[in-house]
């Protein structure tokens, strides 16, 4: 039995990463992240990871005005070692127009408008914290977490960015329904997603 050799990519470049790499990287796993110049690997997700993510994605579908459009799982580059992917993302239409068009990898983050990161045990850290924190850094005015209320019901947390500060504030939790006028309105019932 031979034992494959371990990829190149698996030991850093001196000074780490760039968000030019992940696309140029043969054989990363999917949802691969850079932060900070490290590669982030992902976890499976969890059923009610998915199922949030799912019942988030046609809300924001039917509710972005036009001009703007809802996408799950494109990565975001902040700036050139940090390219982060949130689990859904409100974007400008006109993010695809650029040199790659549709066969782009990334949108950047001057064309995000709301970035949404779905709490996973093993993502605590980085989106409760290191995420948000980058988010707000590259200006992106809107942040939703959502988290699993230990009985399978999604918790949504709301925050805006302050431009003084460049640093979000919470404007809202919501246990049973989503409803918030901006960044547009929208109104999603929080149904039990242990089902």
């Amino acid at each position: 039995m031979s034992i494959e050799p371990y990829p190149d990519w698996l030991r850093p470049p001196v000074g780490g990463y760039t968000a030019e790499d992940l696309d140029r990287l043969p054989d990363l796993p999917p949802h691969t992240e850079l932060i900070d110049g490290s590669l982030i690997f992902v976890s499976p997700q969890t059923i009610f990871h998915l199922l949030a993510v799912r019942q988030l994605e046609f809300a924001l579908v039917a509710a972005v005005p036009p001009g703007w459009a809802a996408w799950r799982e494109m990565t975001v580059t902040l700036d050139r070692r940090n390219r982060l992917e949130p689990d859904l993302l409100v974007v400008d239409k006109r993010a695809h127009a650029g040199p790659k068009g549709r066969k782009g990898t990334s949108c950047q983050a001057e064309d995000v408008l709301l970035a949404v990161e779905v709490v996973s045990e093993e993502s605590q850290e980085r989106d409760r914290d290191t995420k948000p924190r980058k988010y707000a850094a590259a200006g992106i005015a809107h942040f939703w977490r959502v988290e699993d209320d230990d009985e399978g019901r999604p918790v949504v947390y709301v925050y805006e960015l302050d431009p003084a500060t460049k640093a979000y504030g919470l404007t809202g939790i919501y246990h049973k329904q989503l409803k918030v006028e901006r960044p547009f309105p929208i109104e999603v019932d929080l149904i039990d997603t242990s089902e």
